[in-house]
């Protein structure tokens, strides 16, 4: 089986999807390094473990980060919790400029879990 490429998520998909893809990558570089781990139906960002998931659509992705608890939020679209102190917190993102300071705050929490 061929191992999944990061183009590969990106075919016909807007232009938009790239943008806000690479603002995430900016906003995660400034925590530290990490490796993007690219999967058949979702990107992994790694630290140690992941830390973040997202999964690319046609006009937006879904990012998926790892939180210690729940987050009280109306930009949450899906919360799961797998374990007593552990959730997967799902953000529906349009727009590169969504990677705002209070997603990047959520995505630093995410990237310290990972250690």
């Amino acid at each position: 089986m061929m191992p999944h490429t990061l183009e590969q998520h990106f075919e016909n998909r807007s232009p938009g999807v790239r943008a806000i893809y690479n603002s995430i990558l900016v906003a995660a570089r400034t925590l530290g390094d990490f490796e993007e781990d690219p999967k058949k139906t979702s990107i992994h960002l790694n630290r140690k473990t992941a830390f973040a998931g997202v999964e690319i659509r046609r006009q937006c992705l879904i990012l998926t980060l790892k939180s210690d608890r729940d987050i009280d939020s109306g930009r949450v679209v899906k919360r799961e919790q797998t374990s007593a102190h552990r959730w997967h917190i799902e953000f529906r993102i349009e727009k590169a400029d969504e990677i705002d300071l209070e997603l990047q705050r959520w995505l630093e929490k995410a990237y310290e879990l990972s250690a």
